[in-house]
């Protein structure tokens, strides 16, 4: 019956998310709850997972989904991204605008949320289109796409962290995977936009003009100073999951500098810091409650509390001893890394949010993960992206980005289903394929 109550538990948080938008914090802790008492846990014993999964969630990512946002935030704001934009421009040329946003996007979302970022780079994107008269379509679902695919598989994302804290993952070891998947799944949604997508003209009507575009232009940091509070952080927990492979054969000062500045949370706090030199002065106020730290720690919040309750519904899934129930159930089906898949995809379909999906899943899967052979630092790490992949199927109507990208493309709904949504599942069944053919290879 604890199988019953799962799958009742699931249809119920889809439920509530969707037809009554109940916030999910609200509705993750109260199905864990509801859960609990249905699978006959002692109420000490329910208490306890509550404590610990809230707890233990926020305790090992807490601070990283705070930094990540505050780096965002400060790219945004200054007009580095808009730098960062308009140096992938010079690489790839004005006629290749689909091209340029789908990597312009790809870069941005690392930091940026997707819909942060599509909003910031609209309007750049339509003065690109109309300069180069094309159709907006391509440009503005590549840009989706490539947004999209950082997203929900590149960490300091915080869907991606989000995910890996829960699962325990290594955090090197996903962002040394994540890249190599993701830009393949970006090449595919590149061709998808230029081939397919292309073909329906929708005229790009700019909001900016050329004019304006460069006088912000003027005020951003340059390209290689907005990229340093992205990549910096990423090379350090890289560099720190290297070390700690060969940290026999290092110097061991060496070793215990690198093992400290990689930390992801140290990381990241030198990230947030490289982001404050981002704006042409930095005063007083960007620190304060109501400037751009104190919008950042807003959008913080709301990720880091249904990361919190996700926490909770996986220790509560953990301690009702579901884990070799299902594990059991699941060792002769084989469905290897496509387990974790199908069920982000199924959430994610259902209820439209990819964080969601993405924290879910994992909450989902971490009782499982021993039961089911996924017990090493790299097959977690594949689980993590597995669980990412499926995330970004399928956006629709119930999906906030959906509407996002249609409303400033200029499409109706039928054409953002007909162009933006099969999209999303060209991202997520090219990522899983990759992730596939490298476990393959590995294995």
């Amino acid at each position: 019956m604890v199988v019953v109550y799962l799958l009742l538990s699931i249809v119920l948080i889809i439920l509530l998310t969707t037809r009554y938008q109940i916030h999910p914090f609200v509705v993750l802790f109260l199905v864990a709850i509801f859960y609990g008492l249905c699978a006959g846990m002692p109420f000490k014993k329910i208490i306890t997972s509550v404590n610990q999964g809230f707890g233990d969630t926020l305790g090992n990512i807490g601070l990283l989904i705070i930094f990540g946002v505050i780096i965002g935030t400060f790219l945004e704001n200054s007009g580095g991204a808009y730098k960062i934009a308009d140096k992938i421009l010079n690489f790839t040329g004005d006629k290749r605008v689909p091209m340029a946003m789908g990597i312009i996007g790809y870069f941005v979302s690392i930091p940026v949320f997707a819909d942060s970022g599509f909003i910031l780079l609209s309007p750049l994107n339509k003065s690109l289109s109309k300069k180069a008269k094309i159709s907006l379509s391509g440009s503005a679902v590549a840009l989706a796409l490539g947004l999209t695919v950082t997203h929900t598989l590149v960490p300091p994302t915080p869907g991606p962290i989000a995910a890996a804290g829960i699962l325990h993952a290594d955090l090197g070891l996903v962002m040394m995977l994540a890249i190599p998947v993701s830009a393949v799944a970006l090449v595919a949604a590149l061709i998808y936009s230029t081939k397919y997508v292309s073909k329906t003209y929708i005229d790009p009507i700019p909001e900016v003009d050329q004019k304006e575009m460069e006088q912000r232009l003027k005020k951003a940091p340059g390209a290689f100073k907005s990229s340093l509070p992205v990549f910096i952080p990423i090379i350090l927990i890289v560099l720190r999951s290297i070390v700690n492979m060969y940290k026999a054969d290092l110097n061991p000062d060496f070793v215990s500098f690198a093992l400290f500045i990689g930390e992801p949370f140290i990381a990241l706090l030198i990230g947030m810091l490289l982001s404050f030199s981002l704006p042409q002065k930095l005063d007083s106020h960007m620190l304060s409650t109501n400037g751009w730290i104190g919008k950042a720690l807003k959008q913080a919040t709301s990720v880091i509390l249904i990361t919190g309750a996700g926490g909770i519904f996986g220790k509560v899934l953990q301690n009702s001893g579901i884990a070799d129930i299902l594990g059991h159930a699941l060792a002769g089906v084989h469905l290897s890394i496509f387990l974790p898949f199908l069920l982000a995809a199924a959430i994610k379909t259902a209820q439209g949010s990819s964080t969601v999906a993405l924290i879910t899943a994992a909450s989902i899967m971490t009782p499982m993960m021993s039961t089911l052979g996924f017990t090493s630092g790299l097959e977690r790490a594949m689980v993590v992206l597995a669980i990412g992949s499926g995330s970004s199927v399928f956006s629709h109507a119930n999906d906030s980005f959906f509407w996002v990208v249609t409303q400033l493309s200029g499409m109706d709904t039928k054409m953002g289903y007909q162009l933006f949504s099969p999209g999303t599942f060209v991202l997520g069944a090219t990522s899983i394929t990759t992730l596939f053919i490298i476990n393959l290879l590995i294995g």
